[in-house]
């Protein structure tokens, strides 16, 4: 993740609860935590096309879980890629359907199925951890911001957190598919989703839409078609969307992130300034996209399983991976709409 060239950004409405899970001035509501019942699943079953039962919010399993990845692999993420049925993929699933001129109801139906099933590679695959993998560096990330600005690099805090991220799911998920592995010796065959997405282009996109009403970043065609879309926090009470017609600059790469407590709401009265250096754990993440409107942006996340349910001080949040996918189809001054529905 590291790169010899990162830009410094000065975010004034970024961080919230999500990316402030580490961070002590971060007063947005988390979600309640609630105990899910533990899914099992059959590797065979997610890599059968038979496996299509018809799927709604609040189901879970094998069909769930093959119906997240072949979604992501045509560009309209689930988000955290985890075998649950939650808001963010019955969101995906409406796109989908509407992309496609299907019946749009939110439930992966037989029609769905089929369209999804076009896509004949297994869903799930194998993988053999490498060196590279087990590298890191792997650092603790403190919860207070002047603790990280001590950090040379904002990285993973464990293989296992890496390779969820680079597999777009949970590490639950990991952990539950590969119950007997060590994610942290290299070598160790694992099953993991195959998440391989067919190629889209920065000349194929006309403009960006972050639509309020979904909670999602889409990416449109000449023809205002839907070429991608991905689930993301955006906005709070006290720090709206700020709705309109904006442009984008260039995606910057692993940029640093400096925090300055006199322009955050909520910050308490003992915080000072923090730089905070680059990696996946960044409060902004991996990628940073400026908007035409001074502080704003669309970015990346240390916290992939929040997005979609906290607030944020303004800014569009992302997944690290769905960040790194929009950044390959913004090009510099492309219009970027921020709508309430």
């Amino acid at each position: 993740m590291r790169t010899t060239a990162v830009l410094a950004i000065s975010v004034v409405l970024c961080v919230s609860g999500a990316a402030g899970a580490r961070t002590h001035h971060a007063r947005a509501r988390r979600p309640a935590k609630t105990v899910e019942a533990p899914v099992s699943f059959d590797v065979n079953a997610v890599n059968n096309p038979a496996t299509q039962d018809e799927i709604k919010q609040g189901d879970a399993g094998n069909a769930v879980l093959r119906a997240e990845i072949l979604l992501d692999r045509q560009h309209f993420s689930p988000g955290e890629i985890d075998g649950r049925f939650g808001d963010n993929m019955r969101q995906t699933v409406l796109a989908f359907q509407k992309a496609r001129g299907l019946q749009a109801d939110g439930e992966v139906d037989q029609p769905t199925w089929a369209i999804l099933n076009q896509d004949q590679k297994p869903p799930l695959t194998q993988y053999t951890i490498t060196d590279a993998d087990e590298a890191g560096p792997f650092v603790q990330i403190p919860k207070d911001l002047d603790k990280q600005a001590k950090l040379d690099f904002a990285g993973y805090e464990s293989p296992l957190e890496e390779l969820a991220e680079h597999f777009h799911c949970s590490p639950k998920l990991l952990q539950t598919l590969n119950p007997d592995a060590d994610f942290s010796k290299s070598g160790t065959t694992i099953t993991v989703p195959d998440i391989g997405r067919t190629p889209l282009y920065a000349s194929q996109a006309a403009r960006v839409v972050v639509n309020k009403s979904c909670s999602c970043v889409e990416v449109l065609d000449s023809q205002n078609k839907v070429m991608a879309h991905y689930p993301a926090t955006m906005g709070s009470h006290h720090d709206p969307l700020p709705l309109g017609k904006w442009k984008l600059d260039a995606p910057r790469m692993n940029p640093d992130f400096n925090y300055n407590p006199k322009l955050f709401w909520n910050a308490p009265a003992h915080d000072s300034k923090a730089h905070i250096r680059p990696g996946p754990n960044n409060p902004v993440g991996t990628v940073w996209i400026g908007l035409s409107k001074k502080h704003y942006g669309i970015h990346g996340t240390p916290e992939p399983s929040l997005i979609g349910k906290t607030a944020s001080h303004g800014c569009i949040r992302l997944t690290n991976w769905d960040a790194n996918d929009l950044a390959n189809l913004v090009t510099p001054g492309m219009e970027a709409d921020l709508v309430a529905k």
